[in-house]
């Protein structure tokens, strides 16, 4: 998302998505306030922009993630680079499965 079109993006996803804005921020821990405050054009934080990428736009739970779940990330990323590469193909195949 660019950074001029953000504010015009999160009300249209939360719209689309049929939330009002306590429960659209709500998953993101911002106070509806808050989110009102960047819906109406405040600068919103890079944080809470990526944030709402990852929770609307590329559809992660954030309950389920796991500070563990970044750790072997990264250690693939830094140790075994190509074996990162082969489980994200994977997994790509697998999801497109349903499974």
């Amino acid at each position: 998302m660019k950074a001029q079109n953000i504010t015009t993006d999160i009300s249209a996803i939360r719209q689309k998505l049929g939330l009002n804005q306590q429960q659209f921020w709500a998953r993101l821990g911002v106070t509806q306030s808050g989110g009102s405050r960047y819906e109406n054009g405040r600068n919103m934080p890079r944080p809470v922009q990526q944030l709402v990428h990852l929770v609307y736009v590329e559809n992660i739970d954030l309950q389920k993630i796991k500070r563990e779940d970044f750790e072997v990330i990264e250690y693939l990323r830094t140790t075994k680079p190509a074996v990162l590469k082969e489980l994200k193909k994977e997994a790509k195949a697998a999801a497109k499965k349903g499974g």
